[in-house]
């Protein structure tokens, strides 16, 4: 993450209508797929701690993050325990977490079949391996730069990184009914990527686009709607970004 883009992101990961709305459907998607009351949970790539506040719902979260500004930032300034560690590299034993969660994390990482292998491995049998990625490569932008992406992913592309297919409880694109503009946004930003710098404050990520704050609310409430079907598990044939829930198969 850059510098600038971290000073940023504490605020935009608690307001802005992307989070929030996304905040919404994992949340509806952990109560769908795990009856459990208390889960043991794992939260990769806790950034800034929201992530790690909305699971705490759910059970007794431990999150690991490798980027070191947001660990001290984590531990510093919001008092929260947070393991230095990279996705591909995580310091727990096999079978460890009922819940392993990496929300918008594969994409950073070079060798992703050694992240979700990782992701795998230390999940418990008859445990859940959710994660969330940004979808296809034709949108990428200043936005997938800024953010240090490596890829954007198919629904098939990212199945392809999980053995059992079998296993997948729910995938499904999300951020859909918003898909045709944002992708028609994206590609006049790449064909006119000078003049598009003009509209990007602070990092020059999406999420600092403030010609759009007046919209934002109507933003999140069309985002929102697609929460109506996600949560009967109905999946989404399209959108911005994709989530995937894995079930661990029994040893």
């Amino acid at each position: 993450m850059d510098s600038n883009y971290y000073k940023e992101y504490f605020e935009l990961e608690r307001h802005h209508w992307w989070f929030v709305a996304r905040a919404a459907i994992l949340r509806s998607q952990i109560a769908r797929l795990n009856p459990a009351t208390r889960l043991k949970i794992l939260n990769v790539g806790a950034a800034t701690g929201a992530t790690t506040d909305m699971l705490s719902a759910f059970g007794d979260v431990t999150s690991v993050e490798y980027d070191l500004h947001c660990c001290e930032f984590l531990r510093n300034e919001l008092k929260m325990e947070v393991i230095h560690a990279s996705v591909t590299e995580l310091p727990f034993a096999n079978d460890s977490f009922d819940l392993v969660c990496a929300f918008d994390v594969v994409e950073h990482v070079e060798d992703d079949k050694e992240a979700t292998r990782e992701l795998r491995r230390v999940c418990k049998s008859q445990g859940l391996v959710m994660c969330t990625v940004p979808a296809f490569n034709f949108l990428w932008s200043d936005h997938d730069t800024v953010n240090h992406h490596v890829r954007r992913y198919t629904s098939k592309s990212f199945k392809s990184l999980f053995p059992h297919p079998e296993t997948i409880v729910f995938s499904s694109y999300f951020n859909s009914l918003l898909f045709l503009p944002v992708s028609i946004f994206r590609l006049l930003t790449r064909v006119f990527k000078n003049k598009s710098k003009i509209i990007r404050q602070g990092s020059g990520s999406d999420f600092s686009i403030s010609i759009f704050n007046w919209v934002e609310p109507f933003f999140l409430r069309i985002f929102l709607i697609e929460n109506t079907w996600l949560k009967r598990g109905i999946p989404a044939p399209i959108g911005i970004s994709y989530l995937l829930a894995w079930k661990k198969p029994s040893a």
